[in-house]
């Protein structure tokens, strides 16, 4: 059993490394990712809620000040980069698609963890650099933020990326059957867009939508963990987003083993 394991994570850790050093290889690439794009994509928002403000003649919104607003920008921006995995949805979907999937099923692995263990390492590489911009902006313009909620919160964001590439998973699944699926990725991702969380704060929306879209585990890869670090949601939020989270893997994980077997099936029958 011990032996077992430790292949296993042997073999995980190794798939890691490889997004690693892949990443590491291209700097100019890595360094527009981890550092250019947050920044613009930062910016961006946080003059969307400046015009906001100025244009409501206001200071405050639904109880929460300007500052408390620019800061859930600030933050949003961040963890909606750790929980998207379009990129590696892709690479899923062309390996089914082209038929290379070929020379990853004859091997001691599954498809899942494969990918699963990539994203996580690249995740985490461009996440550490990534972090930066967020510390340095709630310093620099003195904007709300409980820097020590940010290790559960960033735990909670990185747990809800399981459930993100199990819904990926299902999705490449598609591409047993379909020539072209990628569209759909598409139009998920406006839909998360949505109910993460990052295009506006869930708590501004009104009874009974606010309670059921938060009490959703998507809400925990952008609202929870930035409420929480922001000071908009408390410490019960984020159990009630670890335990969504939990369920939505369950219910996603077999509906993924029953998509991929009968996909296979279909393969092996008609090949690549």
């Amino acid at each position: 059993m011990k032996k077992s394991f430790a292949v296993f994570l042997k073999r995980n850790l190794a798939f890691a490394n490889l997004a690693v050093v892949t990443n590491l290889e291209y700097r100019l690439n890595y360094f527009v990712d981890a550092l250019v794009q947050p920044i613009l994509t930062t910016g961006i928002e946080i003059l969307l809620w400046i015009a906001v403000f100025k244009g409501a003649h206001t200071d405050m919104i639904a109880g929460f000040s300007r500052e408390s607003y620019l800061s859930y920008a600030l933050w949003s921006a961040f963890f909606a980069r750790i929980a998207t995995s379009w990129m590696y949805e892709f690479r899923m979907i062309e390996e089914i698609s082209s038929g290379t999937i070929n020379s990853l099923i004859v091997r001691p692995m599954s498809f899942y963890e494969y990918y699963l263990s990539q994203l996580m390492g690249y995740k985490i590489v461009t996440t550490i650099i990534s972090l930066l911009v967020p510390i340095a902006g709630a310093y620099i313009f003195n904007l709300p933020a409980i820097l020590t909620r940010l290790p559960l919160a960033t735990l909670l964001c990185f747990y809800y990326l399981i459930l993100v590439h199990t819904i990926s998973f299902i999705i490449s699944t598609m591409a047993f059957h379909f020539t072209k699926i990628s569209s759909i990725t598409v139009a998920k991702n406006l839909f998360f867009w949505i109910l993460m969380g990052e295009l506006f704060p869930l708590d501004l929306l009104p009874e009974p939508f606010k309670t059921t879209i938060i009490s959703l585990p998507f809400a925990s890869g952008v609202f929870v963990p930035v409420g929480y670090i922001t000071g908009r949601v408390g410490i019960e939020t984020v159990y009630t987003g670890f335990i969504s989270v939990t369920v939505g893997l369950i219910v996603l994980n077999l509906l993924g083993a029953y998509l991929w077997k009968k996909g296979i099936d279909s393969y092996v029958g008609t090949g690549a």
